[in-house]
């Protein structure tokens, strides 16, 4: 049995970061991975994906995108190699092929049992991330066999996909992307729209991207208001990664022929029904937007930034639909893409801190069991918990705790 400081589960962006910042503070400690560096950008994304922000933004503590491409946008393949050089240049002590079994108490730490030998520990930072398992309703089994159902984390390209009409349930920036991507191999698609954050690609001369990080709306300190249920579910930003700078959203899917409907909220055999308040969740998405550009503007106004004016972009311009159901056989629908987001599932977790929906309940990363932290997660602890360039500022947070825990002396940040 090997025993260290802390164990880190998971080498993703999440458990790399953490494991330099613990590298610099010189605190003892192995990542543990399921598979190898990297593993859900390698085999869970699909094959055109891009990232929603720049190469410049792609940084972690220590290191950061030094191509010659900063406004371009990684690709799924990138990214993993970005992860997969900086496990190499912070030499990091991954033991890969090594999925975590049990972490159960053990005397003033943790037994961590792993398909690579067990670990003892006296603290443990669950960075798993948010993608775990596919958030697939539990009533979509009852759709007829005849009608097969994909999710994003299976779904790679659209060759894979049967012929005839496809159902994207889901219009964050996946369902957008896919539905896009679809339609344009030559399926008739569908989607399914509920909560959504439309936003253009670029506001007032610049990647909107770079408004939000110089304003720092990004960073922003997750609300205190905001219960864990709401964190996990916020959307993600309608765009596509694109160097033209060019805008994805549901008028631009309406002109490509895609049709919108209301939320799918049940389903048997070869129907499903929908909640038919497609024109209102338009409105709230649309007020979403403008309140973020309003901000966006009167951090402009006080930095004194010079940036010439946008118009406002409209709402979109389709009459939307209100019908309460939908025939899948006679819209000729032989696929459902379930482009509704993940949760998380920690079946090895052997400790009092998940609660009934199997979520793990904590305040910023610390749980109410002293040495076990996550990182990783929706607005963690701030709004870009989950985005490449916001997990090393949490990490950093989280690693500071765990030095506390260890009653070791703080060493300066990484950074």
């Amino acid at each position: 049995m090997q025993v260290t400081d802390v164990i880190v589960i998971g080498a993703g962006q999440a458990g790399l970061a953490a494991s330099r910042c613990l590298g610099h503070r010189g605190i003892d400690h192995v990542v543990l991975e399921r598979g190898h560096v990297a593993d859900r950008w390698h085999n869970e994304r699909w094959s055109s994906l891009r990232l929603l922000t720049p190469n410049w933004m792609t940084r972690l503590p220590g290191h950061a995108y030094d191509g010659d491409d900063p406004n371009g946008f990684m690709r799924r393949d990138e990214v993993a190699a970005f992860l997969e050089r900086y496990a190499r240049v912070s030499n990091a002590p991954v033991v890969t092929d090594a999925p975590v079994r049990a972490v159960t108490p053990s005397g003033d730490g943790f037994l961590v049992e792993s398909g690579a030998g067990a670990f003892r520990a006296r603290a443990v930072i669950v960075a798993t991330g948010a993608c775990d398992v596919p958030n697939r309703p539990d009533w979509s089994a009852r759709i007829a066999t005849r009608i097969e159902q994909i999710t994003t984390r299976d779904y790679r390209h659209p060759d894979q996909i049967a012929s005839g009409g496809v159902l994207v349930v889901g219009a964050s920036a996946t369902g957008l992307q896919l539905a896009e991507e679809l339609r344009l191999a030559g399926h008739d698609v569908t989607i399914s729209v509920g909560r959504h954050a439309p936003t253009p690609r670029r506001w007032r001369g610049r990647d909107v991207m770079e408004w939000l990080d110089a304003s720092g709306i990004l960073s922003e300190p997750r609300p205190h208001t905001l219960d864990e249920k709401r964190a996990l579910e916020q959307p993600s930003l309608q765009l596509v990664g694109s160097t033209t700078g060019r805008d994805i959203s549901l008028d631009s899917l309406v002109r490509m022929n895609v049709l919108p409907v209301s939320r799918v909220i049940g389903g048997e055999d070869g129907r499903v029904s929908l909640s038919g308040d497609l024109s209102e969740q338009i409105a709230r998405a649309d007020r979403r937007r403008a309140d973020l550009l309003a901000r966006i503007d009167d951090w402009i106004s006080r930095s004194g930034t010079e940036a010439p004016r946008d118009e406002r972009p409209r709402p979109p311009r389709f009459v939307a639909g209100t019908k309460g159901s939908l025939d899948l056989d006679a819209a000729g629908i032989r696929t459902v893409v379930w482009a509704t987001g993940f949760r998380r599932s920690y079946p090895w977790l052997k400790l009092p801190v998940l609660d009934a929906a199997g979520e793990l309940r904590h305040s910023g990363g610390v749980t109410s069991v002293p040495g076990l932290y996550a990182l990783g997660l929706p607005f963690m602890r701030r709004r870009n918990s989950t985005f490449i360039d916001g997990v090393g500022a949490d990490a950093q947070d989280i690693v500071t705790q765990v030095v506390w825990h260890l009653g070791a002396e703080a060493m300066p940040k990484v950074a």
